[in-house]
């Protein structure tokens, strides 16, 4: 079964991609669609019968030399089934959103096939994405992560036609090429320690590894921080965290359902998901999770105050993506990995309903992508108008405090939120997170009053003639809606409940490792301060907790996450206090205050507010003018270096000197040699003599000397 889930894609982009000729188009399409829905259904077939333990699954040897065996295999536990049903889901979904998004592509001209090259696109990104979560070994999940990255750069760049898609797809692959660098280096480092790049034998490794000294750019490192930090700086690439970010806004030049693909529910979460893979090495790595936990919550922070002055719907959304994702990395770096997963799962089903919401309001509007030109979109649309209501509900957060009942965005976030001040003792992280709650609640509802309130705005013709989208969008964004709405509230103890339900849920002491009872002071504490909570509050996490005064131990690798007996952040979370945990709820509802104010009550104020604050807005818009700084850095400097290349090194020197030789140096040799032709016996006898007598001259001096 686990085999039919990650080759389906492959056969689909086969058959989609190289037999559309013989089994046409529309073959093409339901080919690969079919495929997408058959590996959906086993993959959920797969999470809700798996136990816990960890399966190997051998499927071929590849490279095998010395001690390096990089057989391909796939790694089945709980992290591992989380990531097939996000991905087959989503891909399963926005394979059949695009019957109807790519119907009629203005891009293309009268009679062009270009249906089967797309969903033979969206399938090979699908099967590099499985390659990716089911590897076994870093050499099979760097293959799967370089696939997702030719993946990327072909569907972003689908319209070829446009520069500017073009440029949008060199700039994502040049970008990731930076962290993957780094990630390499991360399996080269822990190869050249274990002698091995299987997860077994490295996470087996890691207490040795701990104790290791590295030798890297000229000084001595702690091994698992400097390992841990390189294969971040991967995970930076591919999930767009800060100095590494700027590809993330470009790509929404590919198709949307592209959009919703890579750039909401999967290829994006790529980085999060080898963070917590590696959680056994990450906690014998300190410095590595501050900087993760220091780094993400910058992302969350810069993310989210970009997103609240732009105009184009799809970056809006892709920079909200790029806060979210600092979330997660928050979540990851306080060491609470399930959290960073549950974020990861719920963000999978409301970002990619947005998206594709985002693309049914484009396709209404006939490709017109920008906010100020949309409004009183709520009756022409409704259905598309309620899918991204529950959308935005869903992302701001919109629940029943401390409780356990709200959108599925109000429970991951929350826990998020939480356990980055139970893992920072309420510091840097918590209060950006904080911060990036609310202006992530003001910029959805912009969004939101922006596209379906107020007056129309725009082309008066555009607005007569918007129409609601087929069935065949609009089902995508039913099923998506539902996630949305109910995946919090569903697994929320699995993810985020007491120690030993969320142990249960991550297969954690299932794989033939007992479990060591150890006693401490801080399990002491948490049981007095559990025992206390469950009479002042009714917080059903505290009363989980309590009595909950042994912490477990188990090994490392034992289990598909792996959280360390010091490692206390879920349950002080738990505990956290009442106004912790009501931040969230209370930034929330001052952004879509200040939204409704600003775009319902008075819809002048923006303008103003943008003309007196000139210099801040333009520094929002323009993206805290990272791009620009990069363009000075690197970009202007590299063209001046090729220019150097191209005028002085080909130019001057190769060609010059090719040239010189050619039409200089020969013809004058050539001309001297004209001259010794004179056609007279007797000089061509003197030269024969002068030729004669050098050769007996030498072969007399070499013969004396032998």
């Amino acid at each position: 079964m686990e085999s039919l889930i990650l080759f389906s894609p492959l056969a689909g982009a086969l058959i989609g991609g190289f037999g559309w000729k013989i089994i046409g188009e529309r073959g093409a399409m339901w080919i690969t669609t079919g495929l997408l829905f058959l590996a959906c259904f086993f993959s959920w077939i797969v999470f809700f019968s798996h136990d816990g333990v960890t399966q190997h699954i051998h499927i071929l040897n590849w490279i095998q030399s010395g001690t390096l065996d990089t057989a391909w295999s796939i790694r089945l536990d709980r992290l591992t089934a989380i990531m097939l049903i996000v991905i087959t889901t989503v891909s399963a979904l926005v394979h059949l959103y695009s019957f109807g998004y790519m119907a009629h592509d203005e891009n293309f001209r009268e009679g062009e096939s270009y249906k089967p090259r797309f969903f033979a696109y969206l399938s090979f990104f699908t099967f590099a994405m499985l390659m990716l979560v089911t590897a076994d070994n870093l050499v099979q999940m760097f293959f799967g992560w370089e696939g997702v990255g030719v993946a990327s750069y072909l569907l972003i760049g689908f319209y070829y036609r446009k520069p500017s898609a073009n440029a949008a797809a060199m700039k994502a692959f040049v970008v990731n090429r930076v962290g993957d660098f780094g990630f390499a280096l991360g399996i080269f480092a822990l190869y050249f320690l274990v002698d091995s790049i299987d997860f077994d034998d490295i996470f087996a490794a890691v207490p040795t590894i701990a104790e290791t000294e590295l030798t890297f750019l000229w000084r001595d490192w702690n091994a698992a921080n400097i390992i841990g930090i390189l294969l971040f700086i991967g995970a930076m690439g591919k999930s767009a965290q800060l100095f590494l970010h700027t590809w993330l806004p470009d790509a929404m030049e590919g198709p949307t359902p592209v959009s919703a693909l890579i750039h909401a529910a999967t290829m994006v979460t790529a980085g999060v998901f080898l963070v917590c893979r590696m959680s056994p090495l990450l906690e014998y790595a300190p410095q590595a999770t501050a900087f993760i936990t220091f780094l993400g919550a910058m992302t969350a922070f810069f993310a989210a105050t970009v997103g609240l002055v732009q105009n184009d719907i799809k970056r809006v959304i892709a920079y909200s993506t790029c806060s979210q994702l600092g979330y997660m990395f928050v979540a990851a770096g306080v060491g609470v990995y399930p959290v960073a997963m549950f974020h990861l799962f719920t963000h999978a089903f409301f970002k990619a309903m947005l998206f594709l919401g985002a693309g049914s309001v484009i396709h209404a509007m006939h490709h017109e992508q920008d906010m100020r030109n949309y409004g009183g979109l709520r009756k022409k649309i409704p259905y598309t108008f309620w899918a991204m209501l529950i959308g935005t509900l869903a992302i701001t957060g919109v629940g029943i405090p401390l409780t356990h009942i709200g959108f599925a965005g109000f429970l991951s976030k929350d826990a998020v939120i939480e356990s980055a001040w139970a893992g920072t003792a309420g510091g840097f992280a918590f209060w950006a997170l904080v911060v990036a709650a609310l202006f992530t609640s003001f910029y959805s509802w912009r969004l939101m009053f922006l596209t379906f309130w107020g007056k129309p705005r725009g082309d008066k013709h555009t607005h007569e003639h918007a129409h609601e989208s087929p069935p065949v969008m609009l089902i995508p964004l039913g099923v998506l809606g539902l996630g949305a709405i109910f995946s919090g509230m569903i697994w929320y103890g699995s993810f985020f409940g007491d120690h030993d339900q969320v142990n249960r849920f991550f297969g954690v002491g299932a794989n033939g490792t007992h479990a060591e009872a150890v006693q401490d002071d801080h399990a002491e504490e948490a049981h007095a301060e559990a025992g206390d909570a469950a009479h002042d509050t009714v917080d059903d996490g505290a009363e989980a907790d309590h009595g909950e005064a042994v912490s477990h131990a188990y090994a490392p690798g034992d289990g598909a996450i792996h959280m360390g007996p010091e490692n206390h952040v879920m349950d002080d979370a738990h505990h956290a206090p009442i106004w912790v945990r009501v931040s969230p709820f209370i930034a929330m509802l001052i952004g879509l205050g200040t939204a409704i104010w600003f775009y319902l009550i008075n819809p002048a104020l923006p303008a103003r507010l943008a003309e007196n604050q000139r210099p801040l807005y333009l520094f929002l818009l323009n993206k805290w003018y990272f791009d620009e700084i990069y363009d000075f850095l690197f970009v202007q400097p590299a063209k001046s270096v090729g220019r150097i290349f191209w005028k002085r090194g080909d130019r001057d020197i190769i060609d010059g000197s090719i040239n010189g030789i050619a039409m200089g140096i020969i013809p004058f040799f050539t001309r001297l040699a004209g001259r010794a032709q004179s056609g007279y016996i007797f000089t061509y006898a003197f030269w024969m003599v002068v030729g004669i007598a050098v050769l007996i001259t030498w072969m007399s001096i070499v013969g004396g000397a032998e």
